[in-house]
Parts: C-alpha cells; structure tokens; sequence
C-alpha cells in the first residue's frame, strides 16, 4: 500500500513494490527505483541507486513519524503519512471524526463488534464501534453526548472509508 511522504514542501507517493534483503524495487510517483538500502551501525542509512551513492541521517521529532533527514549538504523536514497517521489525522487529537453528529472509519475495513443500539444514549467519548483494518482494531468513540439515531452497519460487514457507521441525534 503506498504512504505519502513529505518532505519539506514536497509531496510523494511511495509503494514499495518487492524486497529481497537490502535490495528494494520502489516506486516514487510512478518512477520505478532499484535500490539497495542498509542501515549502518551508526544509525544512518546508505542508499545506492542508479550509480549513486547517499548517505541520511533520519532525527525523529517527539511526534510519530516525523523526521529531520539530514545529507552530507542539507537538511530536510520529513513526515510518512501511511494509513495509521492518515486515520489520526483525520480523527483529529481528540480521536473523534470532525462532524459531531456521525462515527466513521476513515480507511476501509471490517465491523468487529458494535457496542451500542439504536436508540441508545451515549456519552462522550464512550466506545461505540471496534473496526478492523491493517491488521488492528480500532475503537471509534461518540463524539459528543447524545442518542444513537441510527447504525449503518452491522458485525462482519466489510465497510470503505470515510462511509457513515452510526449517526447520533
């Protein structure tokens, strides 16, 4: 599955296609690259590709999966944006989906269990739904105090992201 990369100002797609070892077949914004990637003993990563060699240093930040990258001449702020930082990116800090009146999955997966019914008050923050998707579980809590109006889904069905899986009154 490909992740967005940014770095600095710049956005790509990255898949990675096959790996053998350190040797990688990566696909960048639709370019094929054959690369061969380790990770030395200093903690820095030697890339050869195309004849070239490069040398980065990555620095993570105090949030997930943000970086400096640092090069022999320059510096560069990195973030990765898989599935799982989409998923909190779109649920915001609070954990909860911007529209206070529904509970969605922003990625696609599968209903687990469902922990309230029609007609249920729930209370802020009160797991409401567990889904599955990329191998984990995930509890989608109500965002607000209120009443179940309606459950759009129910265990075991396969759902796609950002589809409505309860609305609240």
């Amino acid at each position: 599955m490909p992740v967005e990369i940014k770095l600095n100002n710049r956005v790509a797609w990255v898949n990675l296609l096959n790996q053998n070892g350190n040797l990688l077949e990566v696909e960048v914004d639709g370019k094929l690259y054959k690369v061969d990637l380790m990770h030395t003993a200093d903690g820095t990563f030697s890339i050869l590709e195309g004849g070239h060699s490069y040398n980065i240093e990555l620095v993570p930040h105090e949030q997930p999966k943000k970086y400096t990258a640092y090069t022999l001449y320059k510096e560069f702020e990195l973030e990765v944006i898989d599935a799982e930082a989409r998923y909190l990116l779109n649920r915001g800090a609070n954990g909860f989906s911007s529209n206070e009146n529904t509970i969605s999955s922003p990625m696609p997966g599968k209903v687990v269990e469902i922990l309230v019914n029609e007609g249920d008050e729930i209370k802020e923050g009160e797991n409401a739904i567990i889904i599955s998707a990329m191998k984990m579980e995930s509890e989608y809590k109500s965002p607000r105090d209120g009443k179940v109006k309606k459950i759009n889904v129910k265990a075991g069905d396969t759902i796609e992201g950002n589809q409505i899986l309860i609305e609240l009154e």
